[in-house]
């Protein structure tokens, strides 16, 4: 079983900072692929970015391309996801998710486990 559990969101103004710590905890991850997932009040949960454990390979939403930044380390087993030039659209809870299988996934069913959340609120 994988547990994985959020930190560092908050409130900021649009054009700030902030970075997203996701801990896992429960087995390795030598094979698994981690994803930030967000939703929004009143919309579908939507895909941000995800990471391929072992290789550090990336893949972005084009909301968030060349602003965020997902990153592991893998000593510490956590995932971050670094956000920059944040605007007021960027207001969600935020979910670190897992996936079993190896490979990046932008699509929340292919993903196994899913940490409570995180909020971002960018005020405008």
């Amino acid at each position: 079983q994988v547990q994985l559990v959020e930190s560092g969101g908050g409130l900021v103004q649009a054009g700030g900072s902030l970075r997203l710590s996701c801990a896992a905890s429960g087995r390795t991850f030598s094979s698994n692929t981690m994803g930030w997932f967000r939703q929004a009040p009143g919309k579908e949960r939507e895909f941000v970015a995800t990471i391929t454990w072992s290789a550090g390979n990336t893949y972005y939403a084009d909301s968030v391309k060349g602003r965020f930044t997902i990153s592991r380390d893998i000593a510490k087993n956590t995932v971050y996801l670094q956000m920059n030039s944040l605007k007021p659209e960027d207001t969600a809870v935020y979910y670190c998710a897992a996936r079993n299988d190896y490979g990046l996934a932008y699509s929340a069913i292919k993903y196994d486990y899913w940490g409570p959340g995180t909020r971002v609120t960018v005020s405008s």
